[in-house]
């Protein structure tokens, strides 16, 4: 519940900066390194709004996936979701992985409360 109370309040800060008016849909970007669930995240967003100002309001995840590459062959996709290798399967070289890892406030959609 922390993590969606922050995305909310900055949420909330970016809509208040930009007039106010009540929050329509906020879409995340949530790596899949991140230890963050959308679905779960999701579920969170309803609880945390229902009852207030910005109920109604959509939690959009963009899912991020990590990529394993290696130096010598580049990406490496031969793994099951979930899984990694530590070794190239096709040099045995040892892999890295990138990206996958942010948790990041994408866009905030307000609709402007009337007069």
């Amino acid at each position: 519940m922390g993590v969606i109370q922050e995305i909310h309040r900055i949420s909330r800060e970016a809509a208040d900066a930009n007039g106010g008016g009540r929050l329509t849909s906020v879409t995340v970007a949530v790596g899949e390194l991140s230890a963050i669930e959308p679905a779960l995240l999701a579920f969170a967003w309803e609880a945390i709004t229902t009852g207030g100002p910005d109920a109604g309001s959509r939690l959009e995840v963009d899912w991020r996936p990590a990529r394993q590459l290696c130096e010598t062959c580049g990406e490496v996709a031969e793994r099951a979701p979930g899984t990694w290798l530590r070794l190239c399967p096709r040099c045995d070289l040892p892999l890295r992985i990138e990206g996958g890892d942010g948790l990041d406030v994408l866009h905030v959609d307000i609709t402007q409360e009337a007069p």
